[in-house]
């Protein structure tokens, strides 16, 4: 395998030094050719060095943002350089995505399997979003969630035969669009009348017999994300 520099950004002493010994034991192809504990200390040691990847580690001096700024700057200033996220952050997932959106390569967290030469070649490589099992096992529970959120929805559109103008209908009201509202909207070809026929035979769909006294717009709205005919996460306005 080809030789590589890396510089560590690590504010713990400990975790820096068996850090420095995963790459001296397990990725003998890696060159450390720097270390350093603070942001300052950082900057100035990549002026006198240029290495291929930095590992860095997101919190530094008891803040969590520093290595987001890092990685953004690093992505804008030095884009050739490879950053690999190496954090105890384990709890923490919107960090995750701030330093994902930063422009990171990958997330190892300091749990489970952590920092691996498969991991590390990876990233040298060029491969996007390297992560270790720890984080790969979350990221594949929220896929699994999100695509049975989405048969769930597709199963009640069939089910209650909805239509796109039913599903727009439902979304405006969620929004609190009143009926005459609905009705400006682009390419919503219905008068106030027809809105409210469509508001009673949804309440009909929805419904039990026994349930559809006095459903008015708020508990219908309830029922429809309760089915998750409308997604309460995706509430948009179209285009009026």
């Amino acid at each position: 395998m080809d030789k590589f520099k890396v510089i560590i950004v690590e504010d713990v002493k400990l975790e820096l030094k068996g850090t420095e010994e995963i790459f001296r034991h397990e990725i003998p192809n890696a060159e450390v050719i720097g270390t350093a504990m603070t942001e300052a200390e950082f900057w100035k040691l990549l002026e006198e060095q240029t290495p291929d990847m930095v590992l860095l580690d997101l919190g530094l001096g008891g803040s969590t943002t520093i290595g987001v700024d890092i990685c953004a700057s690093l992505r804008k200033n030095r884009p050739e350089i490879k950053v690999l996220i190496f954090t105890g952050e384990v709890l923490n997932e919107k960090l995750w995505v701030d330093v994902l959106n930063a422009g990171a390569h990958g997330i190892i967290l300091k749990t489970g399997e952590l920092l691996t030469a498969t991991d590390v070649q990876a990233v040298m490589e060029g491969k996007q979003l390297v992560f270790n099992y720890p984080i790969l096992e979350k990221i594949v529970a929220r896929f699994k969630q999100t695509v049975a959120q989405e048969q769930r929805r597709q199963e009640a559109i069939i089910n209650y035969d909805i239509d796109e103008y039913d599903e727009r209908l439902l979304r405006h009201l969620a929004l609190g669009y009143t009926k005459d509202m609905i009705t400006n909207l682009k390419g919503m070809p219905f008068g106030v009348k027809s809105i409210e026929k469509r508001q009673n035979e949804l309440v009909n769909r929805l419904f039990a017999v026994d349930e559809r006294s006095g459903v008015n717009a708020c508990r219908l709205v309830t029922r429809a994300l309760e089915l998750r005919i409308i997604d309460i996460d995706n509430l948009e306005p179209d285009e009026e």
